[in-house]
């Protein structure tokens, strides 16, 4: 008779085949890793299904079931997760009122690029997006779904005290030009640049508090 704090055949395969039925083993696109989980719930399931016999009996099954479970626990701790969900957790988000999938550095490159001929709404624009998406990708701020510019300023100055008022400064320049039709000019240029530069080097320390990084 089994200990009750054993499972029987049935209650093995069944936790097994829930474990190995996690989204964490089947989001990702096919790796070694997503492979070798598919070919191992084959196995049981053609395992699970054959009839016992012999001095091992359900037995087997039971031990299998945990060595094949604790082998993918280490999988995952070795390898991380299916490269699924880190996209899932990293994918773009809208930046305010737009859909926009360029990093960080894509839009800096791109508000630097129409700096230099003088398209100052483009580059007000372009410049706080990258602020903002920048604080996103360093995992600072996550403001929800349709934030506005003010919210995650508000966000990143408590997030970053170091930044004191520029990113409220920031975020009003932002509103002038996306929203109330005012020009950039390059001095609203230039504040929204100084402010993505002293949050590139600022760094967290603690849950509170914000430090600069020389």
């Amino acid at each position: 008779a089994f200990s009750p704090l054993l499972p029987d055949a049935d209650e093995a395969r069944q936790w097994a085949e829930r474990e190995l039925a996690d989204p964490v083993y089947q989001a990702a696109e096919p790796t070694f890793f997503d492979r070798l989980v598919r070919a191992v719930l084959e196995f049981l399931e053609r395992l699970f299904s054959a009839p016992a016999s012999g001095d091992w009996g359900p037995w087997a099954f039971v031990v299998l079931a945990v060595v094949v479970i604790a082998a993918i626990v280490v999988g995952v701790l070795v390898w991380g997760r299916p490269r699924a969900l880190v996209r899932a957790r990293t994918a773009a988000r809208a930046l305010f009122d737009d859909d926009d999938a360029r990093s960080a550095e894509q839009l800096r490159d791109d508000a630097v690029a129409a700096a230099d001929r003088e398209d100052w709404d483009a580059a007000v624009v372009l410049r706080f997006r990258a602020f903002a998406r920048g604080l996103g990708e360093r995992g600072i701020v996550d403001p929800p779904p349709g934030a506005t510019a003010r919210l995650f300023a508000r966000s990143a100055a408590d997030a970053l005290p170091v930044l004191g008022a520029q990113p409220a400064e920031g975020a009003a320049a932002f509103d002038d030009v996306r929203y109330l039709g005012r020009h950039g000019t390059a001095e609203s240029y230039r504040l929204i640049s100084q402010l993505d530069e002293a949050a590139v080097r600022a760094r967290v320390v603690g849950a509170d508090a914000a430090g600069v990084a020389p």
